[in-house]
């Protein structure tokens, strides 16, 4: 398969998007193995669990640090996510989580974040940067505790080198769960320009399991086309991957493509289907993911159409007027040694929000 022909499109409705990093399952592959093909077409890398302080976790997939700093350094991560983004894959970070410590005490504490996120992780410069030159794809807000202010003002900011950036193409993604208005992200998703949403419609009595009477993916398709500063935002559907990646909202493959089916004929928001994680859709990816809840869902999604409609979901706004910042290759073996966060807060971090 083409690097083309697996290429994301962030206007089309053909996406499948995993998170990556936590082994939710026991084990995971490593990040290149989920892009050796088309099933997977954005990686979100789990976690950036702490913040401001920038505290990683991938599990065992990294635990090298900078000398005399637990500022993770992750060289084989970096290879693989260079690899993806030249087989057409996005990349990008995700910050929060279930179990992390995060959150803004101010505006201008987020914008100075946002700063410091630019220089570490995208098109600026740093001493210590966890991926080295790899240039991520653009950041995921997965916000499920702490204050709820100073999001927005972090976006506009990150935005604003964004748009400064030597032409990248970067993106902001948001993981709301599906009660409407999401209670951590509610006010930011009405003032930030957020290219995908990717909603949580699971562990929730709007989830994929009350379909069709209870599941409110209407909800969020109106939030979309009549709410958010980007009119062209991507909805997404959110489903765990297994009966393990959630408290409830399972349902398997065949049930899932069937709703899918259904939403992509009626809603011009929608993006595609997010999972938690790849490990429990797609095992340890590479040719064993074919047959896999994830390879089903993402074989029914590229197969029944999905390509670009209405306007970019990108397309990079205006950030002086779409976002108010006032308001609130080789691969080798994955690196080893050093610090991380303990066992239980491992655990807590593999559950997520699950």
């Amino acid at each position: 398969m083409s690097a083309l022909a697996s290429a994301f499109d962030p206007s089309g409705s053909s996406n499948f998007v995993v998170y990556w990093g936590q082994s939710s399952a026991g084990s995971q592959g490593r990040l290149a193995d989920y892009c050796r093909d088309s099933t997977v077409d954005v990686v979100a890398l789990a976690f950036l669990y702490q913040f401001p302080s920038t505290k990683l976790d991938f599990s065992s997939a990294c635990k090298s640090t900078f000398p005399g700093s637990d500022l993770l350094h992750c060289p084989d991560m970096a290879a693989d996510i260079k690899y993806c983004q030249s087989q057409g894959k996005i990349v990008i970070l995700s910050m929060g989580g279930a179990a992390g410590a995060y959150g803004f005490g101010s505006d201008s504490d987020a914008q100075s974040y946002a700063d410091t996120m630019w220089d570490t992780f995208f098109g600026g410069s740093s001493s210590q940067r966890p991926f080295d030159d790899a240039v991520l794809d653009g950041v995921d807000l997965d916000i499920e505790g702490g204050a709820t202010s100073g999001y927005a003002a972090f976006v506009s900011r990150l935005r604003s080198h964004f748009t400064s950036g030597g032409g990248k193409q970067y993106y902001v993604t948001a993981a709301p769960q599906c009660p409407f208005p999401d209670a951590m992200l509610g006010s930011t998703l009405n003032s930030a320009w957020i290219d995908m949403v990717f909603v949580q419609f699971y562990n929730n009595f709007c989830g994929l399991d009350a379909y069709p009477q209870g599941f409110n993916y209407d909800t969020w398709d109106q939030w979309a086309t009549s709410q958010a500063v980007n009119k062209n935002v991507k909805v997404y559907i959110g489903a765990p991957g297994s009966q393990s990646a959630a408290g409830r909202g399972y349902i398997d493959a065949t049930q899932l493509n069937s709703i899918v089916n259904d939403i992509r004929g009626k809603y011009s928001s929608f993006g595609g289907v997010m999972t938690w994680d790849a490990s429990q859709a797609l095992g340890s990816g590479g040719s064993s993911a074919s047959g896999t809840w994830g390879g089903i869902v993402s074989s029914n999604l590229k197969s029944s159409g999905g390509g670009s409609g209405g306007g970019s979901g990108g397309a990079q706004p205006n950030v002086s007027t779409a976002v108010d910042s006032g308001v609130s290759a080789s691969v080798s073996e994955t690196d080893s040694a050093s610090e991380s966060p303990s066992a239980s807060t491992n655990a807590q971090l593999r559950r997520r929000r699950r």
